[in-house]
Formats: structure tokens, sequence, C-alpha cells
């Protein structure tokens, strides 16, 4: 009885040991950030552009400053409405500047990407290019909108053209490169060079994007606390900024599982934030704490504000997985994922693609897709989780085996319960 009593004791302090050892966050360090006001969305500054701006207006300058002004609101708040107005100034602007053209093409591109408007955007970038200003900034632009499309050999070829390891822009294509041909260690090395760059130029836009891309490459390659500590140096630049903590409710959430915390730190950005995949994740949270109820209500919350038409093509792939593992709408995935492969032929749709074909029961077809569009172009867990279920249904066991391996090594990137969906494979 004694051995008994001991053996239990030991299982125990055990439990708490591995519970504590999972522990890298301290509220302490960002209670002070959840309590942020809405972020400005007008300033005197922005008011003294905007009024210049009437319906026959040709004062180029403004379009300029207020379309950015429009996209730094949009950056803040996550509203769509912020988005399209700064769509539609720089559209103005492109059409009526004479001088300096090509960096009004390339804003109008990078507002189409932000919208997943991949195609439109590389017409700008071409237009942009054959003007011969601002060639670097042209030429990163091509890689940019040409790993969106899945053009990875056209897209190494901008990133040759670009070579500047003294160059900030430079080295992050660099790094997202190496992260598309899986070589996180190599990715990490030049993001942190890049973060390098930006500290010694004291440029607070580049501060905050190298930490908060730092901070999700660490939290890919296992390195928890570097991820955490950089998130934390972002909100510390950025009191109010939602993808920082995103990122901490993401560590607290599949790293330590406390659910409650990260749902707590969800439901003080969504107070003011307004993406739409941030309610996604809060019903994945609630789910994985069993909470029905809540889950049901971020999803209702999450396709309410999806069905506003400005989203565009934003959030067809998060609707495809949903009606894939959630709502079982098949035909609904099929059209959609086709759709989305239409606007953007990577590894990421054709899995969706494959997939669809799949619960549709294709398996062949779903196969088909995998072999010629996904095996061996893509390291991303959500995408080889999809091709391994259609590996072992249609006998290729061993590739099926393969990656289950490698995707235990992911599940803190899949979330805590992704280990029941690897464990069938």
């Amino acid at each position: 009885m004694k051995y008994l009593s001991m053996c239990i004791v030991l299982l125990f302090l055990s439990s708490c040991k591995t519970e504590t050892e999972n522990l890298l966050t301290n509220k302490d360090d960002y209670n002070k950030y959840l309590a942020s006001s809405p972020s400005k969305t007008t300033s005197k500054y922005f008011e003294l552009w905007n009024n210049k701006i009437l319906p026959d207006s040709s004062q180029l300058m403004s379009f300029g400053i207020v379309g950015g002004e429009y996209n730094r609101y949009f950056q803040n708040t996550g509203d769509i409405q912020y988005l399209k107005k700064a769509e539609q100034v720089l559209e103005k602007a492109v059409n009526i500047a004479a001088i300096g053209q090509a960096s009004y093409y390339r804003a109008l591109a990078r507002n189409y990407i932000s919208q997943h408007r991949f195609r439109e955007a590389a017409q700008l970038a071409d237009s942009a290019r054959t003007i011969k200003s601002g060639v670097d900034q042209t030429m990163g632009l091509m890689f940019d909108v040409n790993m969106e499309l899945g053009n990875y050999d056209v897209a190494q070829k901008y990133l040759d053209s670009l070579k500047n390891m003294n160059d900030f822009a430079y080295l992050i294509r660099l790094s997202k490169w190496n992260d598309h041909k899986g070589d996180l260690d190599t990715t990490i090395r030049f993001m942190e060079k890049a973060k390098e760059k930006a500290e010694d130029a004291k440029d607070k836009g580049l501060r905050l994007w190298a930490y908060t891309n730092l901070a999700d490459y660490y939290g890919h390659a296992g390195r928890i606390e570097d991820s955490y500590q950089h998130y934390l140096k972002a909100l510390a630049l950025d009191p109010g900024n939602a993808y920082a903590k995103k990122g901490i409710a993401w560590i607290v959430f599949s790293h330590e599982k406390k659910a409650d915390e990260a749902m707590r730190i969800l439901d003080s950005v969504t107070k003011n934030y307004k993406a739409p995949d941030y309610y996604l994740l809060k019903a994945e949270i609630a789910d994985f704490m069993g909470d029905d109820l809540k889950s049901l209500s971020n999803f209702d919350t999450y396709f309410k504000m999806v069905r506003n038409p400005a989203y565009g093509d934003m959030y067809n792939a998060y609707n495809v997985s949903l009606y894939l593992d959630r709502t079982d709408q098949f035909d609904k995935a099929l059209k959609l994922s086709r759709k989305e492969v239409g606007n953007r032929p990577t590894p990421e749709s054709y899995s969706l693609l494959a997939y669809s074909h799949f619960k549709k029961g294709d398996k062949e077809k779903a196969l088909e897709i995998v072999q010629k569009h996904i095996e061996g172009k893509t390291f991303e867990p959500a995408v080889l989780v999809y091709a391994a279920e259609i590996y072992k249904a249609t006998g290729h066991v061993e590739k099926a085996q393969a990656i289950k391996t490698e995707l235990f090594e992911a599940v803190y990137e899949l979330g805590p319960s992704s280990t029941k969906s690897i464990s069938k494979l």
C-alpha cells in the first residue's frame, strides 16, 4: 500500500513538473497590452490631405498619402472598409499619374495582394516593370506576386536579380524563399539578419515586421520561448498589435494547453479588431474546451462577416476547409477549391482541390492532384495532413507513414486537437 501511494505521489509530481516545464508565458508580461483602446482611424494629418481630394481632384500627392493612411487603418483595425478605400484612392492615382506612376502601380498591386487578387496584382507589377523606375522595388514585388501564384522558378529569378545582403527587403525575401524550400534554419538565419538591419535603422514598421515574422518562424522551429519574446517585443513597440497578441494566444493554447487564457486574450483583441479569421481560432479553442455553444457562436460570427462582398476571395481557402472538415458541404468545397486554384495555383490551393475530390469519393483524382501538384513541392503541415490521408486511402501506406512521422513534429503548428487525426493516419 505504501508502494502504491508513493507511485501515485511520484506520478502527480511528474505531471506537475511536465506542466510547469510547458509554461513559458506570464500574464504580467502581456496583460498591460490587452486593455488597449480602439485604434484611431483619423488624424489632423489625414484630414489635411483628405480634404484636398475633390471629385475632380488631380492632386497626386494627396492620393498617395491618403491611400497610405487608409492602409495603415486597415492594418490597425482589420476593418475591410479601409482596404477598399485605399484601393479606390490608389486606382485614381494610377489613372492620373504622369510622374511617379510606377510607385502607384506598386502600391495598388500590394493592395490587391492583400485582397488575394493576385493575377490583377501581377498585371500591375508588370506595368510598373515597363516604366523602369524604382527597379529594385518592382523586382521585389514581382518576386512576391509570383510566389503567391506558385510560379516559383520565375520568383527565384527575380530574387537572384536583387541580391544584396545589406538590404532588408532582400533578406526578408531570401528568408521567405528558404522557408518555401523547407530550410527553416536558413530561413531563421536570414530573418535574424533582417531584424538587425531594422534595428540599426530604428525603423518602427520594419522592426514590427521583423519581430512578428521571426516569432512565427521560431514557433515553426519549436523555439517557443524565442517566439514568445519576439511577440512581446512587437507589443512593446505597438501595444495594439493584434497579430502579436494572436501569436501569444496561440502559444498559450497550443503549447501550454491553457484554452481559457488563450480565449481571454483573443476576446480582448476582437473587441476592437475585425478580421474574420480570429473568430475561427476562437471557435477552435472553444471546441478544445468542449464548449459547443461558444464554438458555434464564433463560427456564426465568422460566416456573417465573410458574407460581406468586400472580402471577395480573401477567405476562400478558409471556407473550403470549413466545408470539408466542419459542415460536410463537399459540392461547395469542390466548386470553391476550383476557383481558388484558378486564383492562386499553389500546392496549398491544390491540396484543397485534391481533398475535395477525395471527400466526394474520387480517390484516384485526388491522388493524381497530390502527385502532380503537391508531392515534393511544399512542407506545410496542413497540406501534408490531407496528402497523407489520400495516400493511405489509395494504398500508398509508406508515403502516408513518412508524412505521419513529420506531422507529429508539427503538432504545435497544427494545434493540440490535431494529435488524434494524425494518429489515425
